[in-house]
């Protein structure tokens, strides 16, 4: 997509202002904010329930600015000044144990922003960016599955099916966990 009026009203964090911004930089038309993407809002940043993550590390691949940090099958957190309240990592959590949390009070869009944070986000978002996909999880190798019986699986299932299985096993730990009695 070449860049231009549907390009630039896509980022609910920086709202009207923002996409006006933009507009101004590249010389494009400003158009209202896609409501696909969300709407304007106060800014918020990504709070993760350490005590229901599973380290599954999705959260870490869907962030654009780096904001979360950890490792796989340990506890995640998010680093505050750096995360954008973007949302990208919500629909990729298995255990749903990631919420948004207020920052800026009744301040929305580019209002809620400082100009040392939004710097800091574009930098970020920018290093992110360049890593490009030195890092990609294919490149990472995949757990062996195991049966309930602890053997090794003698199928050879594809990268996707093991994921799948790696998710649905730790799911059933975390539900597990939720229904034992303290």
């Amino acid at each position: 997509m070449a860049i231009g009026e549907a390009a630039i009203n896509q980022c609910p964090p920086g709202g009207a202002e923002g996409i006006a911004r933009l507009a101004a930089i590249i010389g494009s038309p400003t158009s209202p904010l896609n409501p696909l993407h969300g709407n304007e809002g106060p800014r918020t940043v990504a709070v993760i329930d350490e005590a229901w993550c599973i380290g599954c590390t999705l959260c870490l691949d869907a962030c654009p600015t780096d904001a979360i940090f950890g490792s796989n099958k340990q506890m995640h957190t998010v680093i505050e000044p750096y995360c954008t309240g973007c949302e990208l990592c919500l629909p990729v959590c298995p255990v749903d144990c990631i919420s948004l949390e207020n920052v800026s009070g009744t301040q929305t869009g580019w209002a809620a922003w400082s100009d040392a944070a939004a710097l800091t986000a574009r930098k970020r978002y920018e290093i992110h960016s360049d890593r490009g996909g030195r890092n990609e999880r294919k490149d990472r190798k995949t757990p062996e599955i195991t049966d309930v019986s602890g053997t090794p699986d003698t199928a050879t299932p594809s990268a996707s099916d093991q994921k799948k299985a790696v998710i649905a096993a730790a799911m059933a730990r975390a539900k597990a966990q939720r229904t034992a009695p303290n």
